[in-house]
């Protein structure tokens, strides 16, 4: 009776984590291999990773601070003809399905990646940023000999990564050539964010052309059809980088945060010949979200067996399930927070409205954290997005009731050019902000070529500016308190489905009252290049500092710039040093209130000539006690010190 019992629970516990006792081959060729899940394949591991009863490949589980590699066994002879008297790089093609669990909805513990090495003994790779592939001391040399493709779930300053949900193709190192975020462009050509640790099981296909020298790069979720344009096309001669011979693997690593790595399926051919395209009918699954419909398969095992055990089955099972709804409902709530009443959401109804935090739902992704979009599931059926964000380690106690304090405040703004904060909830190390949905999205995607779609006229640009300066002069001196953003820029201006702007992302705003002198910042907060140059000394926020980085924006939404273009023939350019706004002067006397800014742009006032003795940005601020090299050096060294989840760069930056 017992072995029945315990065989009966085994089987129970297979069906409520959605496995399957089965098998799954694989099989190899001359330079092709295909592997239809990983139970019983002659894959080589290494570090943490193993392959489960059901044939799923775990890189990683929830230990921190490791890493995992599976390669295919055989050297694979990556040279082939030569090409204008060296060996040539040949044409290869691989793809595989994989997923990531991470047991938090905004961080992940590091992702993963597909490799090209000379040897399988990554010994000396480190885990965390480095994916298990490099480490500090070798990252970025050429006698690596590493070709890899990244699917990186952490935003790390020291890589230059551009947001914390991002494909790049790497060489020797962790610095991309080339990185978007995750996503997939569809039938009809619209991009669709994927998350990239939803749990949700995805594909990449990553192809080498030898012949034109690049690499194409798509991503999309597991079971549709490949997309026919790439994420990322990458000029790319691999024929100085791989050697003649070499291993092909996929790796992954953990960081501080409890996370599994699962591979579902993997193959690879080389010259040109598309990987075999992988069995869907035959990948293990990965482990499926919590349902209500697990109830009946668990009654549906239960039936043949004896009354008694199915009793005991169901309570088990119930009582398993009772637990997991109440692990991932479980909020972090204290007595103080019941001052705020209505402005505090239950973590249920967020998880419900944006069904679970959907990968399919990700609006979008970025140093700041991610956003959903959202239905409450209450008589109004209210769109919403929920953004959610890491707790600052440094507000704890009296400083995170103040932090929620100003938050609540917030929530009571109330201007047709400000995105309206509706309220939060916090849970384990979450924070959620809970915002009105805009449908047209961040105007930066408005502003660049990668949007497929029209451009804005310069009817509507002019119309988001003034909406701009409206919701700052509406924040600076037309609400009770003083509110500075500290943070203008297109990523955070969202546009209704009228296409008014609308100042959002109030994630770093402070207030204060008006008899104040302004808050002082221990260290700069923000994003570069809207950063006014007094900051840099006086660390002390001001509408004035709101000022410049409006005049910042206004040139930004003018001309079609980044405020800092990074130029691979030199140094950068500062925006403000091409056209020298009078909002972005570097003295914050000479700036102009919001007041006035709105007359120009009325037509109410005459714009002002600036002055003779007029010096750019850069000149004026190295002319001060601390120059704008110490200030960009000092920013990115508290940047990289607190890492992606700190207040410092909670707003991205695009």
């Amino acid at each position: 009776m017992h072995t029945k019992l315990r065989r009966f629970l085994a089987l129970l516990l297979l069906h409520l984590h959605g496995l399957s006792p089965r098998a799954t081959a694989a099989g190899a060729g001359d330079g092709q291999f295909v592997y239809n899940g990983f139970a019983g394949a002659r894959v080589d591991l290494d570090g943490m990773a193993v392959v489960e009863p059901d044939g799923k490949l775990m890189l990683t589980n929830v230990t921190s601070q490791l890493k995992g590699h599976a390669f295919h066994p055989s050297a694979l002879r990556f040279h082939g003809a030569a090409k204008n008297g060296t060996a040539a790089a040949r044409s290869f093609s691989t793809t595989f399905v994989f997923g990531i669990v991470s047991e938090y909805v905004t961080v992940s513990g590091n992702g993963l990646a597909f490799f090209v090495a000379p040897s399988k003994n990554l010994s000396s790779a480190s885990p965390s940023q480095f994916l298990g592939l490099f480490n500090a001391g070798n990252n970025g040399n050429a006698s690596n000999r590493v070709f890899a493709v990244e699917l990186d779930t952490i935003l790390n300053p020291e890589f230059r990564d551009i947001n914390s949900n991002h494909v790049g193709v790497d060489v020797n190192g962790l610095v991309s050539l080339d990185a978007k975020p995750a996503g997939y462009f569809d039938g009809t050509g619209v991009f669709r964010n994927l998350s990239l640790f939803s749990g949700e099981a995805m594909q990449v296909w990553v192809d080498y052309d030898g012949q034109a020298a690049v690499v194409k790069v798509t991503l999309a979720p597991a079971g549709n059809p490949r997309p026919t344009r790439p994420l990322l096309s990458v000029p790319l001669d691999l024929s100085p980088v791989v050697n003649e011979t070499a291993y092909v693997g996929l790796s992954s690593s953990t960081g501080p945060y409890r996370t599994r790595h699962y591979v579902l399926g993997w193959s690879f051919a080389l010259d040109g010949t598309a990987a075999p395209p992988l069995d869907y009918a035959k990948l293990p699954k990965m482990p499926p979200r919590v349902s209500s419909k697990r109830g009946s398969r668990a009654l549906d095992v239960a039936l043949p067996v004896d009354l008694p055990l199915v009793a005991l089955a169901l309570i088990a099972g119930a009582a398993f399930l009772a637990w997991r709804h109440r692990f991932r409902y479980a909020e972090l709530r204290e007595d103080w927070e019941t001052e705020f009443g209505p402005h505090r959401f239950r973590y249920k109804d967020l998880f419900l409205a944006t069904d679970g935090f959907n990968g399919k739902r990700l609006l979008g992704v970025g140093g700041f954290g991610r956003v959903y979009r959202g239905v409450l599931r209450d008589n109004s059926n209210t769109e919403v997005a929920v953004k959610i964000v890491m707790h600052d380690a440094t507000k704890q106690g009296e400083g995170m009731k103040q932090f929620v304090a100003e938050v609540v405040s917030i929530g009571r703004l109330r201007h047709r050019n400000v995105v309206q904060l509706l309220g939060y909830c916090r849970r384990r190390g979450e924070l959620l902000l809970v915002y009105d949905y805009m449908p047209n999205g961040s105007l930066d995607r408005w502003l660049y070529s990668d949007h497929d779609g029209p451009r804005l006229g310069w009817a509507q640009r002019l119309r988001v500016i003034r909406g701009v300066a409206a919701g700052l002069l509406y924040l600076h001196e037309d609400w009770e308190q003083v509110v500075v953003h500290r943070d203008v820029k297109p990523s955070n201006v969202l546009l209704d489905a009228e296409m008014n702007a609308r100042l959002g992302d109030f994630g770093l705003a402070r207030l204060y009252d008006r008899t104040g002198g302004g808050p002082q910042s221990t260290h700069v907060v923000g994003t570069m290049g809207y950063l006014a140059p007094e900051l840099a000394h006086t660390r002390r926020v001001t509408p004035a500092t709101d000022v410049f980085a409006f005049g910042s924006f206004v040139l930004e939404v003018a001309c079609g710039r980044r405020p800092i273009d990074h130029r691979d023939d030199g140094p950068s350019a500062l925006l403000v040093d091409r056209l020298g706004l009078l909002c972005a002067h570097p003295l914050p006397a000479a700036r102009p209130t919001m007041r006035q800014v709105v007359q120009y742009l009325d037509g109410d006032a005459e714009l002002p000539d600036p002055p003779p003795a007029y010096q750019s940005y850069t000149v004026l601020a190295m002319m001060q006690n601390e120059g704008f090299d110490s200030y960009a050096i000092s920013y990115a060294s508290s940047a990289t010190t607190a890492g992606a989840t700190s207040s410092s760069d909670l707003s991205g930056g695009r």
